[in-house]
């Protein structure tokens, strides 16, 4: 078995349906099919007299569907940050000089968070001072 497949079977059901699902929901071809849905809902109303039920079929199927896709965008969302946060940790930390303290950031609070930020945006501060420096 090749280490793609071996890759691919080690993936939950889960994962394997939201992976799938986020690359199609993000297609052009799925934004007109749904486009497409809602037209013929539209040209349907005469038919149907514009009553409640053809007004509750697409109040329902949408919410029904936006409802999962909440929970499909945030397993994909939380899988593709946790492998961005683990490239730069590896990043972090082959760096020579670099601040390993920086590795968990993440599980930092708020108050933390924010300290650090502005202690960067000291650094770039001065990095911008000292070159306008240099160029005047």
């Amino acid at each position: 078995m090749t280490t793609a497949k071996q890759g691919s079977a080690s993936r939950s059901l889960f994962t394997r349906l939201s992976q799938t699902t986020s690359h199609w929901a993000g297609k052009p071809q799925t934004f007109f099919i749904a486009l497409a849905i809602i037209v013929v809902w539209a040209l349907s109303g005469p038919f149907f007299g514009f009553n409640d039920t053809w007004q509750l079929v697409i109040n329902t199927s949408t919410t029904i569907v936006t409802f999962l896709m909440v929970f499909i965008i945030q397993n994909s969302q939380n899988r593709d940050t946790a492998a961005m946060q683990i490239k730069l940790d590896e990043l972090i930390n082959k760096i020579e000089g670099a601040r390993e303290e920086l590795l968990d950031l993440e599980e930092l609070d708020e108050d933390k968070l924010e300290e650090m930020r502005q202690e960067f945006e000291e650094l770039a501060r001065k990095a911008r001072a000292a070159r306008e420096g240099h160029s005047a």
